[in-house]
């Protein structure tokens, strides 16, 4: 059942993933380098059930990836995604469930209050089924709440500087227009780049999210700086 979600400010969905990774540190240990523990955080902190199943027969929605049944404190993730049958598919699964995590952090209230309850009543299953082409307000809360956790910034930091020897970001307009000329690409299509690929696999998510993550972070410029006045 969709539930209307307040507006939360992109610092806010941060401050609440790194607030999260501090609670989980207090009680586990603290997380200092990748790949974040997601499995742990919702098992071990949250006492949530993870699960395989074939989604979209079970929620009845044919694009379903995860779901979380609040009352029952149960998440699912869809078949296809289970890494020890697809290795491939680490970082989607991880970002899954991460995903989960951030429903469950941001918007259990909404399926566990009063009107939640009311709804337990008429029949309606208090669960929350997030599909891939799902864009609506409540999915990009979550979706930006699992970037955070599994990408903090000091932690993203710090691996670039390992790796680097300083946080001076990449330009990678060339690369870029080389992938693309290789593989016949489009001008709308952005092709993931080699250090995003190298990051990716210490943080153990996809190229793709490591790759916005960093362009967020300023590490890596798909844009030629714009030239100022001391320029040379």
């Amino acid at each position: 059942m969709e539930r209307k979600v307040e507006y939360l400010p992109k610092a806010r969905i941060e401050a609440s993933a790194l607030g999260l990774l501090a609670e989980y540190g207090t009680k586990f240990g603290e997380v200092l380098i990748p790949p974040v523990p997601i499995d742990e955080i919702l098992e071990s902190h949250f006492g949530l059930d993870l699960a395989f199943d074939d989604l979209p027969a079970v929620t009845k929605e044919p694009k379903a990836m995860g779901a979380t049944w609040f009352r029952e404190r149960e998440v699912k993730v869809d078949e296809s995604l289970d890494p020890s049958v697809f290795p491939s598919k680490l970082g989607r699964f991880r970002f899954t469930v991460a995903h989960e995590v951030g429903h469950w952090e941001l918007h259990r209230h909404l399926y566990l209050s009063g009107e939640g309850q009311a709804a337990m009543f008429e029949g309606k299953d208090e669960l929350i089924v997030c599909r891939s082409d799902d864009h609506q307000p409540i999915e990009w809360q979550a979706d930006t709440f699992a970037g955070y956790l599994l990408m903090p910034k000091s932690m993203v930091f710090a691996h670039w500087e390992a790796l680097h020897g300083s946080r001076k970001p990449y330009v990678a307009i060339d690369e870029i227009d080389d992938i693309k000329a290789r593989y016949g690409l489009g001008d709308d299509e952005r092709p993931t780049v080699d250090i995003a690929r190298q990051m990716a696999t210490a943080f153990e998510v996809s190229a793709q999210a490591m790759q916005i993550r960093l362009i967020d972070l300023g590490l890596i410029r798909t844009q030629a700086p714009v030239p100022d006045l001391f320029s040379t």
